[in-house]
């Protein structure tokens, strides 16, 4: 990490698979930019720095709302010192931004972030449903490929479908926490189907710029215990619902990397 001073399933608690289902199924386009080749060291996902300063959305980058959800993050573009970034601010809120992808984590494994928090959430807890909120989360999707799935999640996943529609195969948040000690992998509250993983907690690092770096690949094996499928879908996500507190968050670009 690199640190840079600046200055209920029927309703709510279904939001795992409500926002997994909304991120699966929008009509987004492919979002590999026609300027990337498959030699390119480097796939930017979530280029912020070149958005349009104020509420409109990056290029390829689409709202994400849930229906029982009526209040909504707000997104904006800002300068940030002299790079434009994207700021999220919740209060008693969810909503998030998607860009659907498709990427092969045996070719680019390493996904790379930079992101900042004002705050963290006195009440999050993420062994929880009440506390299923975060300052900042990076969402990763997965796609359902039947060859790379074991016979027991196959199952699961089968029985999934036919309760909850067009799910993803797996999920993972990378979140910034308040009380979780960074490390921390765990099943998400309403399913193991998504599986959160703590890369920043408390409060020793507020109103820093961080730069995260994560073998993806790796982390997909060890949540899970296969090889990944594609990738297709990233998310950037500050949410507050559940425990009803407020949140600011920036974040920087996101880029996938070879390694």
């Amino acid at each position: 990490m690199i640190y840079t001073k600046n200055g209920d399933v029927t309703n709510r608690g279904s939001k795992v698979f409500c926002r997994v289902l909304i991120l699966i199924s929008s009509t987004l386009v492919l979002v590999a930019s026609p300027s990337w080749a498959d030699g390119d060291a480097i796939l930017p996902v979530g280029a912020f720095s070149m958005a349009q300063e104020g509420s409109v959305l990056p290029h390829g980058w689409k709202p994400l709302t849930f229906p029982k959800i009526p209040k909504h993050t707000q997104y904006e573009a800002i300068q940030d010192g002299n790079i434009t970034v994207m700021r999220a601010t919740s209060e008693a809120a969810a909503s998030g931004l998607v860009h659907q992808v498709k990427i092969d984590l045996q070719k680019y494994p390493i996904l790379k972030w930079q992101w900042k928090v004002s705050n963290i959430l006195e009440k999050g807890n993420v062994r929880t449903k009440t506390g299923d909120d975060y300052a900042a989360r990076i969402y990763v999707t997965f796609e359902y490929n039947p060859d790379k799935v074991s016979v027991s999640r196959k199952i699961k996943y089968k029985v999934g479908r036919l309760l909850f529609g067009d799910i993803p195969i797996a999920a993972i948040n990378y979140i910034w926490d308040g009380k979780s000690p960074v490390g921390t992998m765990v099943d998400n509250a309403y399913t193991d189907f998504v599986k959160m993983i703590v890369v920043e907690s408390g409060r020793n690092h507020l109103g820093l710029w961080i730069t995260e770096e994560r073998n993806l690949y790796e982390d997909y094996k060890k949540a899970f215990g296969e090889e990944p499928p594609l990738v297709n879908g990233v998310a950037i996500m500050t949410d507050t619902d559940n425990t009803g507190e407020k949140a600011t968050a920036y974040y920087g670009d996101i880029v996938f990397m070879k390694p």
